[in-house]
């Protein structure tokens, strides 16, 4: 389980600490791949063996799953974690997460998220007004 919020840079060669708490949920690699709202999804082995049977299942004969599962797979990477506690982001995975210096590491459930930290606190504060609203309504969801 992930949980909290935590701030970090990203360096010039794509590396993020990934703090120790979440650490020690991942094991030694994580994957990391497009995720929702503009942020990177990083998952550890056993969760996106989960997610990627997930996506497997859908039906294939849809255009716009075979759409989505492309653009979730095509730039998924298998990062491993450096003595130091950091994984090494590729370049296009930082353009399409938008992350420039400043990060928000989000734990969320069943796997993090990485965030530009102005995108953060924009989809938070956009968001946070909605909260007692959506879990009023969250059985509707479906």
């Amino acid at each position: 389980m992930f949980i909290g919020e935590y701030r970090h840079n990203i360096d010039a060669k794509g590396r993020l600490s990934i703090p120790a708490k979440m650490r020690l949920e991942c094991g030694e690699k994580v994957y990391v791949t497009r995720g929702n709202e503009g942020c990177l999804a990083v998952y550890t082995v056993e969760g996106w063996q989960t997610y990627y049977q997930s996506l497997m299942k859908l039906p294939k004969t849809k255009k716009k799953t075979r759409i989505f599962i492309r653009l979730v797979t095509s730039r998924a990477t298998e990062c491993e974690f450096d003595k130091l506690g950091r994984i090494n982001i590729p370049q296009v995975l930082r353009n399409e997460g938008q992350l420039q210096k400043e990060c928000v590491i989000v734990g969320a459930g069943d796997h993090i998220e990485l965030w530009d930290s102005q995108m953060w606190d924009c989809f938070y504060d956009e968001n946070m007004d909605q909260f007692d609203d959506i879990s009023e309504n969250i059985d509707d969801l479906d």
